[in-house]
């Protein structure tokens, strides 16, 4: 199946973003209608019940999914992961009625979601949030601000995180309310193809129906969905790595200098040897958390593990991609500076690669303290 899917990506990629990639990146262009396309081939509701219009996969056959499209473009591979991740939220903790009504169009790909948690004084510490929701009459009302919000302002369906008098809670705002806005448009060094933005709320009123699950159980829910995100990113982070290693070997193998490819010369030929050891090393990482998720047997350590390492890797590799092709490597000619300034930003989303080590060494404490 995995074989299958892989020629379906490179079919739709080759032919639909690979030839406008160097363009979209530079005018920071996001189009829907390519995600729609994704959507057609049934890839942005890969592990959503088919009952809602998805494929009901697991979390390892997504994440062979995000590593193909990563290949030609980390913005849509992100976009495909975080709408997926708010369906997760939803089938996980939502009801019936809220899963009728998101679900299929998000599944579809029609639709597209995004997570907001963030802000300018809360990243990785969610609980340090100052975005309030009060209980008032019929539901309740938001006030505060996102940060970093992907897709923003493209997005229609939202599930943002709030704090209430009982803590943390979750809630699905739409793109439209009244109260909701969207902020600055930021002008990032990668993923320049995927709109990131602040989101801002002012009396926004979310109905009673729109609270996602229990209200006080909000961080419960995202750090759920944390793990899940950082198998993906991992995933993510190796298929940039795999792009970034292919580009380097073609051109070792062709660029000739004192009569023979670089290639050719041993201390370039090891360098590429390493590059490859190291990205699958990462993808085993990721397999590895991917398959034992998919078995119930959900590992935060694991998870972090599999982020850290891959975004690493994918920041190593590409470095050393731009390094094999020389000064044409820092210019835009070659796609290697652009993957570049992709692999960064994964060392920071989903938790910083600091909070990483602080996540594995306190399940390791935990793990060994018995």
């Amino acid at each position: 199946m995995q074989e299958e899917l892989a020629q379906s990506i490179d079919k739709f990629c080759l032919a639909k973003i690979e030839p406008i990639a160097a363009h979209d990146d530079e005018t920071q262009t996001f189009r829907k209608e390519i995600f729609q396309g994704l959507g057609e081939l049934g890839l942005c509701g890969l592990t959503t019940s088919e009952k809602y219009g998805g494929s009901a996969l697991g979390i390892e056959n997504f994440c062979f999914v995000l590593k193909e499209i990563a290949k030609y473009s980390v913005s849509y591979s992100v976009t495909v992961s975080v709408s997926s991740m708010v369906q997760g939220m939803i089938q996980d903790f939502g009801t019936d009625k809220q899963k009728e009504k998101y679900l299929p169009d998000l599944a579809s790909g029609h639709e597209i979601g995004s997570f907001c948690l963030s802000e300018s004084s809360s990243g990785s510490d969610a609980r340090a949030m100052k975005t309030m929701a009060k209980k008032v009459k019929g539901g309740y009302e938001l006030n505060g601000s996102k940060l970093w919000i992907s897709t923003a302002g493209v997005s229609k369906v939202y599930i943002v995180m709030a704090n209430t008098e009982d803590g943390p809670s979750s809630f699905i705002v739409e793109l439209g309310t009244k109260g909701f806005s969207v902020g600055k448009k930021e002008d990032k060094m990668g993923w320049r193809s995927s709109q990131t933005c602040e989101v801002l709320f002012d009396k926004c009123f979310v109905p009673k129906e729109n609270v996602l699950g229990t209200i006080g159980k909000g961080f419960h829910q995202a750090m759920k969905a944390l793990d899940k995100g950082r198998i993906t990113i991992g995933a993510i982070s190796v298929g940039l790595a795999e792009r970034a290693l292919a580009e380097a070997t073609k051109f070792a193998l062709t660029r000739e200098q004192f009569g023979k490819p670089i290639f050719d010369f041993q201390g370039l030929s090891w360098m590429l040897s390493d590059m490859a050891s190291e990205t699958e090393c990462a993808l085993s990482m990721v397999e590895k958390a991917a398959r034992l998720y998919d078995q119930g047997k959900n590992s935060s350590k694991l998870a972090s593990i599999a982020k850290l390492k891959a975004s690493d890797v994918a920041m190593k590799v590409t470095t050393d991609a731009v390094q094999v092709h020389g000064g044409v490597g820092y210019t835009k000619e070659y796609p290697v500076e652009r993957l570049m300034r992709d692999a960064k930003v994964l060392q920071i989303v989903e938790g910083t690669n600091q909070i990483q080590k602080v996540v594995i060494s306190r399940e390791l404490k935990k793990e060994f303290s018995k």
